[in-house]
């Protein structure tokens, strides 16, 4: 690839405060594209902001609550007033509550359903229209090895990413012929905040690391320079699928 493959590029991260949103940023900024950061801690977003700056491109942050339907349009309008342009679109927002399912209770079910499947939704039916007709376009969603195998206490997690991932096959399917194309990063487990409760105790994170057949977490970094890939121009064949990164887990 050119050392610059995304040069004139715009690009939305929800999730791009923190973890594998801000890992991708990063690696898209040092790919050329312009960055507009999305989440709901300003001061994480004003973090990831400036690393983006330190690597040369442009970076805005959008305090948003990207399950909210009037701030997704809100933002959809505030982006297009700031950059003029949207090319690529990453729903990386996430969250994950562990718990058996008789615990549950509807609002936190809800609330991982929102936050994970219909975020994507909204930002996608926000974007799409103005993506069209320019012949290129990405949108990339964070799914996850839960799309694909499961484990106890991830009932909610797993339904919302599995939803995700047949979101990704049928919005690949209806937008393959704008020259948009539409995948799935299934990361396995990566050392971000999220799993920090996971790796901070022995017994759990010995468990997970027997687990992965490249006997480590994997490092955000590999996930940017993914996602830079799927944004080229050299990906644009790969649509409708799914990546898995994931050191082997699904594999076995």
């Amino acid at each position: 690839m050119s050392t610059k493959p995304l040069e004139g590029r715009v690009a939305l991260i929800t999730g791009g405060s923190r973890g594998l949103g801000r890992a991708m940023a990063y690696a898209l900024a040092e790919g050329g594209a312009r960055i507009a950061l999305v989440a709901r801690d300003a001061e994480a977003l004003q973090i990831s902001a400036a690393g983006v700056r330190e690597r040369g491109s442009e970076a805005e942050t959008f305090v948003v609550d990207v399950t909210n339907e009037a701030e997704v349009e809100k933002l959809q309008q505030d982006v297009l007033a700031r950059f003029g342009q949207l090319d690529i679109l990453i729903n990386n927002a996430g969250i994950n509550i562990r718990k058996q399912v008789q615990e549950f209770t509807l609002e936190e079910w809800n609330r991982v359903m929102a936050t994970n499947l219909t975020s994507a939704f909204l930002l996608s039916r926000a974007f799409v229209p103005q993506m069209k007709g320019r012949g290129y376009g990405r949108i990339i969603n964070m799914t996850s090895i839960m799309s694909h195998v499961s484990i106890a206490g991830r009932t909610a997690y797993s339904s919302s990413k599995a939803a995700l991932l047949g979101f990704t096959k049928a919005l690949a399917l209806e937008l393959v012929q704008d020259g948009i194309t539409v995948v799935g990063i299934s990361p396995g487990p990566f050392g971000t905040e999220m799993n920090t409760p996971l790796m901070n105790d022995p017994v759990l994170n010995a468990q997970f690391l027997s687990k992965i057949p490249a006997g480590r977490w994997g490092k955000v970094e590999e996930i940017g320079q993914l996602a830079l890939f799927l944004c080229s121009d050299a990906a644009g064949f790969i649509t409708g699928t799914d990546i898995l990164i994931d050191g082997g887990w699904v594999a076995q």
